[in-house]
């Protein structure tokens, strides 16, 4: 079975898509992969910001179409750059095992957050990122930051950052954790909805791939993401506000933390609830609605 496996052209993606192919190898062995790389606006559009340029789906767009098409058979994703809303005739047929969830910070001398100078900058091309940071430390300059991990790190230098925040499983998939210089507890920097996780998307009148790789699905991992995606939904995925989601399975329980923020950290509106795993979908929603209440509607009111 030879199948077209779509992805970008990072180094990152490419480790990733590589993964998948080598675990697809091992479930079922007469499957050929050949991996097709795509160019979407976020790779192409390096010198703006990712709010210019669409947001959210910058990354999977021109990938999803080559899906709907026919020219690829599957698409592999990094799920916190995945929109809310899955295009009409397509499916996520796995979500695999979650890499840690969390943000880390790369800093120069390795001073980890708490001992930031006044006027410290941080670089991060992330809206989410960039208001808990300011929440945390007002003080602090966020300097947009675009580009794949080794540019960034690069950046701490020739941009004389004082350091970066990158993603943690992104990091550990390119053999970077000697480079990390502290783990952010979500408790400080609530993660990006689906981050370190990693989707497998396809056609829906493909079963039988959609067979094989729902046997790398990972149902810990899928609860988690469809909760959090169910909450960015139900917000509107499409608003150009910082969102954050983090849920986890312990034993069957499901916990899902959620935020909405003001830009510049001002307002930071947070909730919790928790459930079982097969209410995963109605916990976002529920979640959002807290959140709406508690003064989410104003912000959604004033920015979107």
């Amino acid at each position: 079975m030879h199948i077209k496996i779509g992805t970008r052209g990072s180094k990152l993606a490419l480790a990733q898509t590589n993964h998948v192919a080598g675990a697809l190898k091992k479930i079922a062995p007469d499957i050929e992969a050949e991996i097709c790389v795509i160019k979407t606006s976020g790779d192409i559009m390096q010198d703006v910001s990712l709010l210019q340029i669409g947001g959210q789906g910058v990354f999977v767009k021109e990938i999803e179409e080559a899906l709907l098409a026919g020219s690829i058979d599957l698409a592999v994703h990094s799920m916190k750059d995945v929109p809310g809303q899955t295009p009409e005739g397509l499916i996520f047929a796995a979500i695999m095992k979650r890499e840690d969830a969390r943000d880390v910070l790369v800093s120069r001398g390795n001073v980890k957050m708490e001992f930031m100078p006044k006027g410290a900058r941080i670089g991060t091309g992330s809206l989410r990122r960039a208001a808990q940071i300011k929440a945390m430390l007002p003080d602090v300059n966020i300097v947009p930051l675009r580009g794949n991990i080794d540019t960034r790190l690069k950046k701490i230098e020739t941009e004389n950052l004082t350091g970066v925040i990158l993603a943690a499983a992104g990091m550990k998939r390119m053999g970077y954790l000697e480079k990390i210089t502290q783990y952010l507890p979500v408790e400080l920097m609530l993660p990006a909805v689906g981050q370190g996780a990693l989707g497998l998307q396809i056609r829906k009148d493909t079963l039988e791939l959609a067979g094989i790789c729902g046997k790398l699905n990972h149902p810990q991992a899928n609860a988690e993401v469809s909760a959090e995606r169910a909450y960015l939904r139900e917000l509107g995925g499409g608003c150009r506000l910082p969102i954050a989601a983090y849920g986890l399975m312990e034993g069957n329980r499901l916990t899902l933390e959620g935020l909405l923020a003001a830009p510049n950290g001002s307002t930071i509106v947070r909730d919790k609830v928790w459930g079982e795993i097969g209410e995963a979908e109605e916990l976002g929603k529920k979640l959002a609605g807290l959140i709406l209440e508690k003064g989410g509607r104003k912000l959604l009111d004033l920015m979107c």
